[in-house]
């Protein structure tokens, strides 16, 4: 005698060997012996065999018509052996009535199972429900198949546009497009990023990135929102000085002026201007909301996305030729260069000229300062602040700037296009601590520092850098900052393009014009502010690090070179020469730290941004008796 049973949600068949009334012990067509309660039983016959039933049974099935099964069908439960007697007109035959069953479990939204063997037909409207499910999914799957296949073969489909950006950085797994991208990448053997770029759906890598962060940080767009124009104060005192700047080329956003007036009793007037953008506009302003959103301007090679709108930005730089407003700290200096006294005033500035760096560092260095070098205009008051500048580093005991760091200025050329899409790049790179640089520094610590101390002693808020245990963090109250050897220090010298600056700045404004601050003691908003502004600028900073590093693979893929020099830091760890671009050689033998090496360049990815690299050989060791290398 032989069974058909159902086990593990399978039908299986066999030959009874032992019948134990609850139980039985059967053979199964593989030969293993299995017990089976009488309960898992649908189905004693004699012949055929048991392999021979399941094949036979499972061909007469492919000939049933469901649809017309459920037609005939009752609407109360049944038994499929029962049916198939009704069905076939006669008893059916063993491979007949498990056909029939075969046909029912295989159609699971035709007839619901009502127990081993049992069906029910599906009421219509839940059959018509589940076929158009079906029908949805069949569609989906043929979309998906079609969006697929023009993936592989290089073209971007139609359903995908005004999706990309979503499809690379935030997809959707429920969506059809991301399941066709995912089944390309499988079928194509390319990450999303580098398929889509294949498809055009990029112009280049570099968009890849830089629409990875626009996506993540504005994705309402980076156009401002309609605002109110900044209003320029009209009571303002005129300031008796001709101001200066001294910035990059690139700079638009000047917020920093200096002038130097003789005073009458011997010495100078010394003046540091910074551009007051807080006398234009009001806290809880549209103006406000913008620069409270962005917290800051972003900076990247070739590009930055500024935290005001142009106009704001235009009409409060300290641009040459017109009265800007500022807020203005004067030291009375005596001729030996210590400082008598200090004020601080809100004023219209005269602004004399915008001193650029590629201009006047060739006339004014450390090599022209202790030669006398060249007449230029501006000589007389760069090098007062340059000596002034001296006196304050040395009497702070830290240096504003170390000297044998290295900056690094990246040029990008938006007009030559290269292999690898728009954008021919140039890194200069630069000594930090020149003259220039530490005169401007100084300034600036002075008046943070001073401005911070002012607020402090008024008992206003404002938002601080303080530092402790080579620690840096912000803070709401006045603290030392161990690493600039000042007892406070608030970030007030640049209001265009940092959001705590200009926050500073109104705090400072009411101090100077005795109104009522915009930040009140303890405020929780200024402390929303202060941790907004960290996480923000910290996520503006590694950007601007990772771009800085995506254009250092363009430039080696520029230069065309097969080898190049670098300085090993630690271990497989190496730092080019020419440029900013630290990774890691697996093949480098171990080498004394600062020690020089060449390697072959292997190639470089763009989109993950790395570099691949081969040690050639060492071309020198590091020179104990040497002064501690730069730091890039």
């Amino acid at each position: 005698m032989f069974v058909l049973f159902e086990e593990d949600g399978s039908f299986k068949a066999g030959t009874i060997l032992a019948d134990n009334d609850a139980s039985l012990q059967v053979e199964n067509t593989h030969g293993k012996r299995v017990k089976i309660k009488r309960a898992s039983i649908l189905l004693n016959f004699r012949e055929p065999a048991p392999s021979d039933l399941l094949n036979r049974a499972e061909t007469a099935a492919e000939e049933l018509d469901t649809e017309f099964l459920w037609e005939v069908c009752g609407d109360e439960e049944f038994g499929f052996a029962e049916f198939a007697t009704d069905y076939y007109g006669h008893p059916p035959s063993p491979v007949e009535a498990a056909a029939v069953l075969l046909r029912m479990h295989s159609a699971p939204i035709w007839f619901h199972r009502k127990g081993k063997g049992r069906f029910r037909k599906a009421p219509p409207e839940i059959l018509q429900a589940a076929l158009a499910g079906m029908e949805k999914k069949r569609l989906q799957a043929l979309a998906i198949d079609h969006m697929r296949d023009e993936l592989v073969a290089g073209r971007l489909p139609a359903e995908f546009d005004g999706m990309v950006a979503q499809l690379l950085y935030r997809p959707d797994r429920n969506r059809n497009e991301v399941k066709a991208l995912e089944a390309a990448c499988v079928d194509t053997g390319l990450s999303a990023a580098r398929l889509l770029l294949k498809c055009g759906a990029l112009p280049s890598s570099y968009e890849y990135h830089h629409n990875r962060f626009l996506f993540e940080q504005f994705p309402d767009g980076i156009a401002f929102p309609d605002f109110e124009p900044p209003t320029m104060p009209t009571d303002l005192p005129r300031a008796d000085v001709a101001a200066f700047s001294i910035d990059d080329a690139t700079t638009t956003e000047i917020d920093d002026a200096f002038s130097i007036t003789p005073r009458a009793a011997g010495g100078w007037r010394v003046g540091i201007h910074i551009a007051a953008p807080a006398l234009g506009f009001a806290r809880g302003s549209k103006l406000d909301a913008i620069a409270r959103q962005r917290l800051s301007t972003v900076y990247m090679p070739g590009n930055k996305i500024t935290m005001l709108p142009d106009e704001v930005v235009e009409t409060f730089t300290l641009a040459a030729g017109r009265d800007c407003p500022a807020i203005s700290l004067y030291l009375d200096v005596r001729p030996d260069l210590t400082i008598l006294s200090h004020e601080s005033r809100v004023e219209m500035v005269p602004i004399a000229a915008n001193l650029r760096h590629h201009d006047i560092e060739p006339l004014f260095n450390e090599d022209t300062l202790a030669d006398g070098g060249p007449d230029f205009p501006w000589k007389r008051e760069l090098t007062l602040l340059w000596d002034l500048a001296t006196v304050l580093e040395a009497g702070r005991g830290k240096p504003s700037a170390h000297s044998n760091q290295v900056d690094y200025n990246f040029y990008v050329d938006w007009q030559q296009e290269t292999g690898d899409g728009p954008g021919y790049i140039t890194i200069g790179h630069r000594l930090r601590g020149s003259p220039m640089d530490k005169l401007v520094a100084e300034m600036m610590i002075l008046a943070n520092s001073t401005w911070g101390k002012l607020l402090d002693e008024a008992g206003v808020p404002g938002l601080y850098r303080a530092q402790g245990g080579g620690k840096v963090r912000m803070t709401t109250v006045a603290a030392p900052h161990e690493g600039l050897g000042v007892d406070c220090y608030a970030w007030s010298s640049s209001p265009l393009r940092r959001y705590v600056d200009m926050v500073n700045q109104w705090q400072i404004i009411a101090v100077l014009t005795g109104t009522e601050p915009a930040f009140a003691p303890k405020s929780a908003d200024l402390m929303a502010t202060l941790r907004d502004f960290e996480l923000t600028y910290a996520e503006y900073s590694e950007f601007q690090r990772r771009m800085e590093r995506y254009w250092c693979l363009r430039w080696l893929r520029q230069a065309k070179s097969e080898t190049i020099e670098a300085r090993v830091l630690r271990d497989n760890l190496v730092r080019l020469e020419a440029i900013p671009l630290i990774f890691k050689v697996p093949s480098l033998p171990p080498q004394l730290p600062g020690s020089r090496v060449r390697l072959a360049i292997e190639g470089s990815d763009l989109v993950d941004v790395e570099v691949s690299t081969r040690y050639l050989t060492t071309l020198s060791e590091p020179d104990p008796d040497e002064e501690e290398e730069a730091e890039y």
